[in-house]
């Protein structure tokens, strides 16, 4: 099962992915005229950034919500529906960029494999994403609210893929991508909407398990799992750990 995604809702109350995300076009540093793909471009605030460095950049997103939105967002640029294990460029690129995508693709391989065709030689890749104890809280709470509703565990429903430096370095070399970068680093972060709209966002597959009956009662267990770790001074603060990393392909 897949995240849906309600890309108004992200827009308004869940800012922080790509503000707090800002200082990885830095690591990209895009030249003028370069070709910049951006995968897994959300509603295309980072995307418009690069393109305001003056490269040609290319939204992709699995999310054909997000990228009408996108497309709203920034009439000017290209955005298309695109999964990041099979989509395809019309030419190889300079560069993909990624931020907050790629803990949400479980074939890791076959995502750095695409990567690695997408980008011409000696192309680069810069991505952040959740890295090895990202959300730990925030699982063990979901883990808990699944079992007081008697839904299936979180194990069995997770859509998401939080590697370590070593493992996720393995997956792009052995790719064919050079890590030229790697930073695994904690990053709380303030969610002023609630936790429960953190879940409401992120944690679809697990609210379609629990179905509309048990929500709230799955929503309420949550929360109160969650509340000694993650509830400080009467605000949300997720226990968010993120995975830098730059790489080129080689050869």
């Amino acid at each position: 099962m897949s995240n849906s995604w309600d890309a108004n809702h992200y827009d308004a109350a869940h800012s922080y992915v790509w503000t707090l995300a800002a200082d990885l076009i830095e690591l990209l540093a895009p030249q003028r005229g370069e070709r910049v793909l951006d995968l897994g471009c959300g509603t295309g605030h980072l995307t418009a950034k690069i393109a305001e460095r003056g490269a040609v950049v290319v939204g992709i997103d699995a999310s054909a919500e997000m990228v009408r939105q996108a497309q709203e967002n920034y009439p000017g640029l290209s955005f298309r529906v695109g999964d990041a294990t099979s989509f395809e460029v019309d030419e190889p690129v300079d560069a993909v960029f990624s931020n907050a995508t790629l803990h949400w693709v479980k074939d890791a391989r076959g995502a750095a494999g695409r990567i690695v065709r997408a980008l011409r030689p000696g192309g680069r890749l810069v991505a952040e994403f959740g890295g090895k104890g990202n959300v730990r809280e925030v699982c063990r709470a979901i883990a808990a609210g699944l079992e007081a509703v008697g839904a299936p565990s979180f194990e069995s429903l997770s859509p998401w893929y939080f590697p370590s430096i070593v493992e996720y370095a393995a997956v792009l070399e052995g790719a064919g991508l050079e890590v030229t970068f790697a930073t695994l680093f904690d990053r709380p972060t303030l969610v002023e909407a609630g936790l429960r709209s953190w879940v409401e966002m992120y944690g679809t597959t697990f609210l379609a398990a629990v179905g509309e009956q048990k929500r709230e009662a799955f929503l309420d267990a949550v929360e109160e799992a969650a509340r000694g770790a993650l509830f400080k001074e009467g605000k949300w603060v997720a226990d968010y750990r993120r995975l830098r990393v730059a790489a080129r392909r080689v050869g």
